[in-house]
């Protein structure tokens, strides 16, 4: 029984708490029946009673704007990253540069890979033949005289530094 009487007073202090922090964070202007200050006073001297009185006649009545969160619609929100329009123009900026940078991409892509072809004389992009192999890809004749340059292999019997 004392289990009792513990658990339904630390509900009526639960209860008590939550109705000053509603009371107090209630606008000013929107608490019903009583001015705020009485309401608070009736909350702490009759913490059950007050509670409940405040929870059905005192708190302001929730309008339909409140409830879906955003303000009524006469009103514009305060901060840019509030407006669901300022945010869809970012995304849709946003989308638009990165398809331009990915469309200057693949055309960098497309020129660096077709000019190395017409530099050395192979074939074009638009020819379905084949490569004629891995030397096709090094016309440059092997220089008889002077050391590989950087990031080429040694010929035959050449050893690399240390």
């Amino acid at each position: 029984m004392a289990r009792l009487y513990v658990l339904l007073f630390l509900l009526q202090v639960v209860l008590a708490a939550c109705a000053l922090i509603s009371c107090l964070s209630a606008e000013d202007g929107t608490v019903r029946g009583l001015p705020r200050f009485a309401w608070v006073v009736v909350i702490l001297f009759l913490p059950l009673v007050g509670s409940i009185a405040w929870f059905l006649a005192g708190r302001p009545v929730a309008e339909g704007d409140r409830r879906r969160g955003w303000p009524s619609a006469g009103r514009r929100p305060v901060a840019p990253d509030d407006d669901p329009e300022f945010l869809k123009s970012i995304d849709e900026r946003v989308r638009r540069d990165d398809n331009a940078l990915f469309q200057r991409w693949e055309e960098d892509l497309r020129g660096r890979e077709d000019d190395p072809r017409r530099r050395d004389g192979g074939p074009s992009p638009d020819d379905t033949a084949p490569p004629a192999g891995p030397a096709s890809a090094d016309r440059t004749p092997p220089r008889k005289d002077a050391a590989p340059r950087e990031g080429e292999r040694p010929r035959d019997g050449e050893r690399p530094e240390l």
